[in-house]
């Protein structure tokens, strides 16, 4: 045991954090996404003090010059932890939904069920951008609570005060107060503009509101899915909150439809009219009061 593992087992604050967060028990072999920030830092922290069998993993986006040597300080905390490291280097070119391409191009070398520093702050900027897009309930609820995302009931001013704390180098990234990015501009004046106006702590409110959120779309879920999506009849009299969801989890095995395509295969079991498109060169067709999906 490292001489910070043993610092850490009787850190105060770290017994603090830990019991708020959702990680698997001990001895489990687990990767956690460190980037090198105050929250993923954090999160390897944590999560070697919950016990588990860490392997910290450092994705370098390549995007700005000197970002190779940041793997090094998360190298660093790793070692001192007694946590295993991997560190990958990706190209993402510049140009349009630049932060969308890289995160999505991050997590296709990483493990599927990698764990993230996500916290309760992101969740409440990522509930405002879901509402910003005009997704429905399933984008309101945000991130699922899980061991995806373990410290997901922190708040950002905790990690960042686990990192003072213990001394830990973190990476400064000065993309996260890039006005370009949407993400930041919610972050660094939309909800402080929300809290001075509602005078409370609007990221609280959004937190607790994605949980209640969610537990409506899981149960909605559960009942569409007692609904035979292919019998037009059945879907057109149903509902239309549950014929809407029905409708898109049959198509999710083909790609995540959009409101309006929903619409179209809606009025398809509706018989107003026989036949619509639903990308993928596919359409959805009624016959003898059957929805079936064809290949154009």
């Amino acid at each position: 045991m490292t001489a910070l593992l043993v610092q850490l087992k009787k850190h105060p604050l770290v017994v603090e954090l830990l019991a708020k967060c959702d990680f698997p028990l001990a001895g489990t072999k687990i990767s956690c996404a460190v980037s090198g920030g105050p929250d993923s830092m954090a999160l390897l922290i944590l999560a070697v003090a919950s016990a588990s069998e860490v392997t910290a993993i450092h994705v370098d986006h390549a995007l700005r010059i000197g970002s190779e040597n940041e793997s090094q300080v998360v190298e660093n905390l790793a070692k001192s932890l007694g946590a295993n490291f991997i560190s990958k280097t990706i190209r993402v070119e510049p140009g349009s939904n630049l932060e969308a391409r890289a995160r999505n191009t991050r997590y296709e070398v990483m493990p599927h069920d990698v764990m993230t520093g996500h916290t309760a702050d992101d969740q409440a900027e990522t509930v405002l951008i879901n509402l910003l897009r005009g997704a429905g309930l399933s984008g309101l609820s945000g991130m699922q609570r899980s061991q995806r995302h373990p410290i997901l009931a922190l708040r950002r001013t905790q990690t960042h005060q686990l990192c003072r704390e213990l001394k830990i180098e973190v990476v400064e990234d000065p993309s996260n107060t890039d006005p370009k990015f949407q993400r930041n501009r919610i972050r660094h004046e939309l909800i402080p503009l929300m809290d001075a106006i509602a005078q409370r702590d609007v990221t609280a409110i959004l937190d607790r509101q994605a949980d209640l959120f969610r537990e409506d779309s899981m149960l909605l879920d559960d009942l569409a899915k007692k609904i035979d999506v292919t019998d037009a009849k059945l879907l057109a009299v149903a509902p239309v909150a549950l014929a809407r969801r029905a409708i898109r989890q049959w198509l999710t095995e083909i790609y995540p439809p959009d409101a309006a395509t929903v619409e179209r295969v809606l009025e398809v079991a509706r018989g107003t009219t026989l036949a619509c498109e639903i990308g993928s060169n596919r359409e959805v067709r009624r016959s003898q009061q059957r929805l079936q999906i064809f290949t154009k």
